[in-house]
């Protein structure tokens, strides 16, 4: 046989593929891939010129709402921490599907963390700085015990 007995068969999900960019305990704004072909994949992301991206996303504001506090879940269900990126697909009927947790999603200037601060009114260089604050568990200064290593 060319292939094994036994295969894995998933669900064709056409309800949308959405973003949820995570900086600490905040949930940006989640962003909506528009793909002209049938995958966001390797072309569609960094060679294509006809992917689109919506942030807001265009969902109604409490299903939105939802989304970001499962995608917070999702992130700390495998104990991330600081930033990072959750990505989901709906299906037909609007359920929200988990595709992957981020843990090092791009910093380009066309990734999708730096789309989504700006749509929060956070500048790259801001986010830099939180990113940094919140990978070095940052506390102020009066808590933190400068003679421990």
């Amino acid at each position: 046989a060319r292939y094994d007995a036994q295969v894995i068969v998933e669900p064709w999900l056409d309800g949308g593929e959405y973003t949820a960019a995570i900086l600490g305990e905040e949930v940006l704004p989640l962003i909506r891939i528009e793909v002209a072909g049938e995958f966001y994949d390797y072309h569609a992301k960094y060679q294509a010129r006809d992917t689109r991206y919506h942030c807001p996303c265009g969902l109604p504001a409490e299903r939105e709402r939802e989304i970001q506090q499962l995608a917070l879940r999702a992130f700390r269900a495998v104990s991330a921490l600081g930033w990072g990126r959750v990505d989901f697909l709906l299906d037909a009927q609007g359920k929200a599907w988990l595709v992957e947790n981020n843990t090092l999603p791009g910093m380009t200037d066309h990734s999708l963390v730096p789309m989504a601060a700006q749509a929060s009114g956070i500048g790259f260089e801001e986010l830099v700085w939180r990113i940094l604050q919140e990978s070095l568990g940052y506390r102020p200064a009066e808590e933190m015990d400068v003679n421990q290593a």
